[in-house]
């Protein structure tokens, strides 16, 4: 009797403690994010050319721009995190003050002009709230976002959904972004006057060249922009050393594709000039529709404990007739517990859009017509480096937050047709004790 009270007690026992270890395991999960991490971020960029679409494809690209961003992380529970982006970006451009170049001394497209246009600051706001399952397997994030300079203004939302299975040896993620946007147009300063209720150019007594200037311009009837974009990729680890990752993007625009304050020169039709700048005969003129197709992959190779690679390689084609190759390699080599270098190097090639044409090269009959370099054909190269510092025990303190990480890099970009530009980048992340 004793025995079987022995053996019923042992059950019992038994009973409980799987029970509550069975709690455990269902209860227990580590927290996604454990604290609120704050990153700040900033970087300085300049570019140089001959080539701006501001004027046609020939004059001064020259710019430089200041950007600052802070990044907060907030982890509101085990499977919920809050990520608040905000951004000022503050420029200057040659290029883009040449919008009106007579406002003040000799007009020239390799001169800068001291009009309003010559500079702007760009601002903005993106939240994003992401939500984890108990088991870590799914993921699921929205994000909204809102960006506005002194001619645009944007409006973006959209979200993801990755599931991890195989033992999280395999990665399937879908995302979608939707950015309404709308332009207030600004037209080069001597088209002005030849829009609804113009009255001609006020200055004719200063023409040279084709005195009778009357270029063949109307203004646009669409002042907006939708963009929908869809991606799909797949990630796999391939070998303990070996990760690999193929993504497809698609991207559809619709509205105002055209830049409204961008001159277009025509080969059939007699120069007009003030000063060294021509006049320009009508603004870039695109279709009202662009459908954008890419495929990418990765494969990031862990040698050892000092050097991984990571390569990537993309092929990207659109209905404007534009194909192009994207190949990169970067490095990382640590050189110690703390400190990492980043050597990396990215070429580019693609083909020239329908629609493009060098200075003064499109005629008037044509439909549609730009000298935006940026739709041409060339190839670039871009070499970068970088080096990073990482503590994961925080020691350094500012207040209630430890430095985890300082991030350098520096990218310079040259293309063949004559445009180079470089950027400098810094980023600190401070974690909350």
């Amino acid at each position: 009797m004793i025995s079987i009270k022995n053996t019923l007690l042992i059950i019992l026992i038994l009973g409980v403690q799987q029970a509550w270890s069975q709690d455990e395991e269902q209860t227990y999960k580590k927290r996604v994010l454990e604290t609120t991490e704050v990153d700040f971020l900033t970087s300085y960029y300049s570019q140089d050319g001959d080539n701006a679409a501001v004027t046609g494809g020939k004059g001064t690209e020259e710019l430089t721009d200041v950007t600052g961003t802070i990044i907060v992380s907030i982890p509101l529970n085990d499977d919920d995190v809050l990520t608040i982006d905000a951004g000022v970006s503050a420029y200057t451009s040659a290029s883009s003050s040449n919008v009106d170049p007579f406002d003040k001394g000799e007009a020239d497209p390799f001169v800068a002009s001291s009009g309003a246009s010559q500079s702007d600051t760009w601002v903005n706001l993106t939240g994003t709230y992401s939500h984890s399952s108990d088991d870590r397997n799914d993921l699921w994030s929205a994000k909204f976002s809102v960006s506005s300079e002194y001619d645009y203004f944007s409006l973006g939302f959209g979200g993801s959904y990755t599931k991890l299975f195989n033992e999280k040896n395999t990665e399937i993620s879908v995302n979608g972004n939707v950015y309404l946007d709308n332009w207030t147009t600004l037209y080069p300063f001597e088209l002005r006057p030849f829009g609804e209720g113009g009255v001609g150019f006020f200055r004719p007594d200063e023409i040279t060249g084709n005195t009778n200037y009357n270029p063949s311009f109307s203004e646009l009837d669409k002042t907006n922009r939708n963009s929908y974009s869809l991606g799909l990729g797949l990630s796999q680890i391939l070998h303990k050393n070996v990760q690999g990752l193929i993504s497809f993007d698609v991207i559809n625009q619709q509205g105002l594709l055209s830049t409204p304050f961008q001159r277009v020169y025509f080969s059939d039709v007699a120069d007009s000039f003030i000063d060294n700048f021509q006049l320009a005969d009508d603004i870039e003129q695109l279709p009202d529709g662009r459908l954008k197709f890419a495929i990418g992959g990765r494969l990031n190779w862990y040698l050892n404990e000092i050097v991984t690679l990571r390569t990537y390689y993309r092929y990207y084609f659109d209905d404007w007739g534009i194909n192009s190759h994207t190949a990169s390699l970067e490095a990382s080599v640590k050189l110690s517990d703390k400190f990492t270098l980043y050597p990396s190097y990215r070429f580019y090639n693609q083909s020239a859009a329908d629609y493009f044409a060098p200075y003064e090269s499109h005629l008037s009959t044509e439909e549609y017509y730009t000298s935006d370099y940026d739709l041409s054909k060339y190839s670039a190269n871009q070499y970068g480096f970088g080096i990073s510092y990482t503590d994961i025990f925080t020691k350094m303190h500012i207040s209630k937050y430890g430095l985890k990480s300082i991030d350098l890099k520096f990218y310079q970009y040259d293309r063949d047709t004559s445009f180079s530009s470089s950027i400098i980048t810094a980023g600190v992340k401070f974690i909350m004790d």
